[in-house]
C-alpha cells in the first residue's frame, strides 16, 4: 500500500493520504472500490459487495457481509497475498457486466489476480464463509447450500486446501479478513438482520449440514 506502508494506526494519528491514494487508484471490473478507516481494528478497511472481489498483499482489511452468499478468502503463505470474493449464486451471467455474481467466474477472477500478485495456485489455502439460509421457510431454493456445495467443490477439483469454514445454519454473518498475513475472523449476525441482507442480495442480483468447524486462524469476533 502507498504512499505508507505502515496502515494499521491509532484514530487520531492515521494519515488521510492513504485512503486518498486507495480511493484514486484505477479498478478493474467488479474491484471493491469502498474505502474507509476502521477505528475497531485501527485500519484501513474496503468493503466487498455482491459481486465484487479485491486482492492485495498489505495491511488492509477486507469486509464483507454474507446472507445466503459465499464468501472465499484465499491466501499464499509463500507470496503473503490474499484477496476474498462475494458471490451469489454459483453458475451463469457468462462474462457479462455482472458476472461476478457467480460462483464460477467469482472464483477464477479472484485466483486469477492474486496470480498476477505473485501467487501460486500450488501454494493457496481456502476459507470460506456463508451460505446460511437466513430465511424461514426459503429452504426449497437450497441457495445456500447450493452456493456452499459449489465452492466446496470447486476448491476440491482445484486442489485448494479449506482449512476453516463457518457455513450453512440459519445466520447472516460479517467477515473479516487480511490478506497480508491471512487472519479472517466471523461474527454471526442476529436472524433480526436476515431480511435486510436478503434484500440488499436480491437488489444486487436482480434476481442440513452441521456449521463448519472454526478453526485455524479464524475467530469470532
Amino acid at each position: 500500500m502507498s504512499p505508507s506502508s505502515n496502515a494499521l494506526r491509532k484514530d487520531d494519528e492515521r494519515d488521510p493520504s492513504v485512503l486518498n491514494w486507495l480511493k484514486e487508484q484505477p479498478r478493474q471490473k467488479g474491484e471493491a472500490s469502498f474505502f474507509w478507516y476502521d477505528p475497531q481494528f485501527q485500519s484501513e478497511a474496503v468493503k466487498v459487495l455482491p459481486g465484487e472481489y479485491f486482492v492485495d498483499h498489505e495491511e488492509i482489511l477486507i469486509m464483507t457481509t454474507l446472507g445466503s452468499c459465499i464468501a472465499a478468502c484465499l491466501w499464499d503463505s509463500k507470496a503473503r497475498v490474499g484477496g476474498l470474493n462475494h458471490f451469489m449464486l454459483p453458475d451463469g451471467g457468462g462474462n457479462g457486466p455482472d458476472s461476478g455474481r457467480y460462483g464460477t467466474y467469482a472464483m477464477e477472477v479472484l485466483i486469477n489476480e492474486m496470480m498476477k500478485r505473485g501467487a501460486s495456485r500450488a501454494t493457496l489455502e481456502a476459507k470460506v464463509f456463508g451460505g446460511g439460509q437466513v430465511i424461514a421457510g426459503m429452504d426449497t431454493l437450497n441457495v445456500g447450500e447450493r452456493n456452499t456445495r459449489f465452492v466446496l467443490d470447486y476448491l476440491k477439483a482445484e486442489r485448494i486446501p479449506v482449512l476453516s469454514q463457518d457455513v450453512l445454519d440459519i445466520y447472516p454473518r460479517k467477515v473479516c479478513f487480511f490478506p497480508l498475513t491471512g487472519k479472517a475472523m466471523v461474527k454471526r449476525l442476529a436472524p433480526t438482520r436476515a431480511a435486510e441482507l436478503l434484500a440488499r442480495e436480491r437488489v444486487a442480483a436482480q434476481i442440513a449440514l452441521p456449521v463448519g468447524r472454526l478453526g485455524g486462524t479464524v475467530d469470532l469476533f
